[in-house]
């Protein structure tokens, strides 16, 4: 292939009909990059893994009880196990001897087993597919119906929750901030570390079950955590991380659709692709945490050792 076809034809020729497809993707990596930024910093990032596994239950006991694959039942269906998810696994490592990695570990994985298990035996005869819900649909938005600007409606949901993400994080900065860094003073100046971490999961479940349907359980996971990584190397300064992992949202997005255009291949998994490259490039570049300015600080400590 020629470098035209691989950089300036999938543009020229596709640029229209994927324009949706690009608004989900980031969209979808936005709003899982501004809630990823708090998990990386509180290292918890594995909660998104458990959460995005953890709805696949939800979605098949909603399917079970209305029999109907509309939206409203799987969103509360969704949103109900994940936050069940969120308790379950703090009660697991307040009340118990586990660790929270040990809790996330137990929770994720028999929750998303009783979810296979169920699908598998009331899914048989629909299409209620388990590949979409492992791996998304996001390649298929732009067959749904357009409404506004050519985007169809589970694209504006998910712009919209995109939108309500940042505001919350807006207005509730200082209350994530202090109980992020420092529970304790957090408590001390009256603000509940734990009231904010179950509200922290709450937005974290709400974003994961709006993406889930566009780039399955396990996408959602590096989408959730790849912006924040990239951005905590960049930066030291929250805001300033927020407004990396937006860009880097972007950049992932149009890079994964250039991808799925020129290689027709799928666009959810080039979409991580992408994101994880631009991780790689911060691991290496970052002036202050990348690898190139750590061989700088090696090599000036053995010659300053050396010198003296």
């Amino acid at each position: 292939m020629s470098l035209y076809q691989i950089f300036i034809e999938p543009w020229e020729r596709h640029a229209s009909a994927y324009w949706p497809i690009l608004a989900m993707a980031f969209f979808v990596t936005a709003a899982c990059g501004l809630v990823g930024n708090y998990l990386v910093l509180r290292r918890i990032s594995l909660v998104g893994d458990a959460i995005s596994h953890s709805v696949l239950p939800g979605i098949a006991i909603a399917f079970i009880l209305t029999n109907s694959r509309s939206g409203p039942p799987m969103f509360i269906g969704a949103l109900v196990a994940g936050v069940i998810t969120t308790l379950i696994i703090e009660v697991l490592h307040s009340r118990t001897r586990i660790k929270q990695d040990a809790a996330i570990g137990i929770t994720f994985s028999t929750m998303f087993a009783i979810g296979v298990i169920l699908i598998s035996l009331h899914g048989s005869h629909t299409d209620l597919d388990l590949d979409c819900v492992l791996f998304g649909k996001l390649d298929f938005l732009s067959s749904k119906e357009k409404i506004i600007m050519g985007l169809p409606g589970v694209a504006l949901t998910m712009g919209m929750v995109a939108l309500i993400v940042g505001c919350l994080i807006v207005l509730f900065y200082k209350e994530l901030l202090v109980s992020s860094f420092d529970p304790n003073l957090a408590a001390t100046i009256g603000i509940s570390p734990r009231l904010v971490h179950y509200l922290l999961m709450c937005i974290l479940s709400v974003v994961v079950v709006s993406a889930f349907t566009s780039v399955g359980a396990i996408l959602v996971i590096a989408m959730l955590i790849l912006p924040a990584a990239t951005s905590y190397l960049l930066t030291d300064r929250l805001w300033v991380m927020m407004l990396f992992s937006l860009i880097h949202s972007f950049l992932s997005a149009i890079g994964g659709i250039h991808l799925a255009v020129a290689f027709k291949i799928p666009t959810a998994p080039a979409t991580v692709v992408c994101g994880m490259i631009f991780f790689v490039a911060a691991w290496i570049f970052s002036p202050t945490h990348g690898l190139i300015r750590y061989w700088f600080r090696s090599r000036a400590s053995v010659n300053g050792e050396c010198i003296n």
